[in-house]
């Protein structure tokens, strides 16, 4: 009796997930967004470059913010033509130059709207770009205007706190990481490998 109506609420659901994977027609790119303030947005977004490049895609990654130390993504990732642009600049709240980082951030940001452009790549991650748009180092409208002119077929994804509710308003998947607990505030140190 239980083992039926196990079978029925297994069918039922079948039928269910079945129409929704046969209504699914639309085949274009993507805009992806990982943001809020917990850990692993970086990581999600890296999961998805290493899946699509483990099936044959292109991509290329752009990370903005982040500094010239290990980067183990990328370590991998080149070895399987991913190109890598990296700000280099560090963290801002290290840097405390806004012209400096201003600058940085444009001369990175060309080669976003380069990757943007280029029909050749099917996947562009732009990491911490959400903090460019934030602290007034990109334009939103400049953005806004490369993620719609980009090939049809090319995913982007976006990660950051704090992203602008006009990227979340254009974006087709946006996820949001919401802080439960963290090592750091424990006192523990962050570790080569695992949180970098």
């Amino acid at each position: 009796m239980a083992e039926d109506r196990h079978q029925q609420r297994q069918q039922r659901l079948k039928q269910q997930v079945d129409a929704r994977i046969a209504a699914a027609q639309d085949v274009r790119g993507l805009l992806m967004v990982f943001t809020g303030n917990g850990k692993g947005k970086t990581t999600a977004a890296f999961g998805t470059v290493t899946r699509a490049v483990g099936h044959g895609l292109k991509a290329g990654v752009i990370q903005f913010i982040k500094g010239q130390w290990p980067n183990g993504e990328k370590n991998l990732l080149q070895q399987h033509g991913v190109e890598f642009q990296v700000m280099a600049t560090g963290f801002t709240w290290e840097t405390q130059n806004k012209a400096h980082d201003t600058a940085a951030c444009q001369a990175v940001w060309q080669h976003g709207k380069r990757m943007l452009a280029d029909n050749h790549l099917d996947l562009v991650l732009m990491d911490e770009l959400t903090y460019m748009v934030s602290y007034g180092y990109l334009e939103l409208e400049e953005l806004l205007a490369a993620l719609h002119q980009r090939p049809a077929h090319q995913s982007v994804i976006i990660t950051g706190r704090g992203c602008h509710r006009d990227l979340l308003a254009l974006a087709d998947t946006v996820t949001e990481m919401r802080p439960v607990k963290h090592a750091f505030d424990a006192g523990i140190k962050a570790q080569q490998g695992i949180d970098w």
